[in-house]
């Protein structure tokens, strides 16, 4: 079962109830941040155990959205809170066919552990050519992530249609490239002002770049 412990933000206490009260009702705002990532690290070793990258990046960005509870803050029954963690949800590209298809993977602070939990959701899943592949529904703590390997971007911004009930970031990567020798890839998130402010993003970003740079932190 995925954890899905919640805790709830007592608004006269936290230090953002000013903040998110203005960017939620005078002045809703979101905004997106695109930054060139280095992987070439973390790529190198994922690909000398003979492992797929893209649920190392997975991991990586859910490893540094369970470190800042900023980015976890959502309601719930109509209170604000936090969940411990959040599990990322993105999406699978069918190839025969190139339809898209919803799929989610239990979160676990043990690289290996999370690495199995894809995999078996792949194996299990992966042929479902239904909109929502896993039977099984995303809960309410799972992010949205992904990945556009054709894409070389500068920007991206998601454009949500449905009012917000989470204040969870949105995560994209692109077609990674080279760059003096090194492997790079495009990098977006884009965030809810109410729960973080641009010094956010920025340890949210640095916690990420530093993780590709040392892999031996995580994989080993």
């Amino acid at each position: 079962m995925s954890n899905e412990n919640f805790h709830k933000i007592d608004l006269k206490k936290w230090d953002r109830s000013q903040y998110f009260y203005y960017f939620t009702k005078l002045l809703p705002t979101g905004y997106s941040i695109s930054v060139n990532i280095d992987i070439t690290n973390a790529y190198n070793m994922v690909k000398t155990k003979q492992r797929k990258f893209f649920p190392a990046y997975l991991y990586v960005a859910s490893r540094v959205v369970s470190e800042m509870k900023e980015f976890r803050v959502a309601s719930l029954d109509g209170e604000l809170g936090y969940y411990e963690v959040l599990h990322p949800s993105y999406a699978i590209l069918h190839k025969d066919d190139n339809t898209m298809s919803n799929m989610w993977t239990e979160y676990d602070d043990d690289f290996d552990i999370f690495y199995k939990n894809y995999m078996d959701d792949q194996n299990k899943y992966g042929d479902n050519h239904e909109p929502m592949a896993k039977t099984e529904m995303a809960p309410q703590n799972s992010f949205m992530i992904g990945m556009l390997p054709w894409i070389e971007f500068s920007s991206y911004t998601p454009v949500p249609f449905s009012p917000l009930t989470t204040y969870y970031p949105i995560l994209q990567g692109g077609k990674f490239f080279e760059k003096d020798k090194r492997k790079m890839m495009p990098f977006s998130i884009t965030v809810h002002h109410a729960v973080a402010d641009g010094y956010h993003v920025g340890l949210f970003l640095e916690k990420f770049q530093e993780y590709m740079n040392s892999p031996e932190s995580w994989m080993e």
